[in-house]
């Protein structure tokens, strides 16, 4: 079984004291394959090391998170944009907009995520998409930005069926990470009439952890869970969704 975990923060300081057991944990559930989101400039240089020391299994992407977004941003996205020219990522992220925390900056996060979204059509590569509570504003931005050739994942999916939908029709997936093992979520409602083909699994280590570890620290090993809790949605098994959420994440990402 191949499991791929496509939003994971495990270079952050939350991991200092036992990354590479972590990983070692991941690896042994099958979890082989683990994409990074950036944050901010202050995780580009911990993430570059941990996607050197495991080039086979830790894949970086590069990006500005919109809760990172301040007075200094033109400078934080200049060197997103130095970043891009100057090695291989797989996609731009994390990226989005943020409308839970503090919306001070919210302007200039609109102009950030859109600035992202051109540098990743004109690089033809896929985005990684935050949108916390923003779910409308970001489908119109998109919308509106002409792009043909924008793909990627919505990440920690927590919309409407028809906020799905229109997703998907964008040409983008959704990132199913722990949330959809709360009993609340309503993910057990609306994930049966999505195909599969547009489901890609999430952990967003180290938030998020799935039950039965909600509220402690995240991991990419306990993808498993959520692979587990998809699969009892869709009636499938954890092997068929393991493969076919891998196969979605290749497809998106290119390796």
């Amino acid at each position: 079984m191949e499991l791929t975990d496509t939003h994971c923060h495990i270079y952050l300081p939350e991991f200092n004291e036992d990354r590479s057991q972590a990983l070692e944990r991941a690896f042994s559930a099958g979890v082989t394959r683990i994409f990074l989101p950036n944050v901010d400039a202050s995780t580009v240089p911990d993430l570059l090391h941990l996607s050197k020391e495991y080039p086979e299994n830790c894949f970086p992407l590069m990006g500005l998170h919109p809760t990172s977004v301040n007075e200094n941003y033109k400078e934080d996205l200049e060197q997103v944009e130095r970043m891009l020219s100057t090695r291989k990522f797989y996609g731009i992220g994390e990226i989005g907009i943020d409308l839970y925390w503090d919306k001070t900056f919210l302007q200039q996060q609109l102009e950030v995520f859109a600035t992202q979204l051109r540098w990743a059509s004109e690089k033809d590569l896929p985005v990684v998409v935050h949108v916390r509570e923003s779910h409308d504003k970001t489908i119109e931005i998109i919308k509106k930005s002409g792009y043909k050739n924008l793909r990627g994942i919505f990440h920690c999916f927590t919309g409407t069926l028809d906020q799905a939908k229109e997703i998907i029709g964008l040409g983008f997936h959704l990132g199913i990470g722990g949330v959809s093992t709360f009993k609340n979520s309503g993910l057990s409602q609306i994930l049966p009439q999505i195909d599969i083909q547009h489901i890609v699994l999430e952990t967003d280590a180290p938030y998020l952890a799935p039950a039965p570890f909600r509220g402690k620290r995240n991991e990419p090993s306990f993808l498993v869970h959520t692979a587990s809790k998809v699969a009892e949605i869709y009636g499938m098994t954890i092997g068929q969704i393991a493969d076919a959420t891998s196969a979605n994440s290749k497809t998106i990402f290119g390796i």
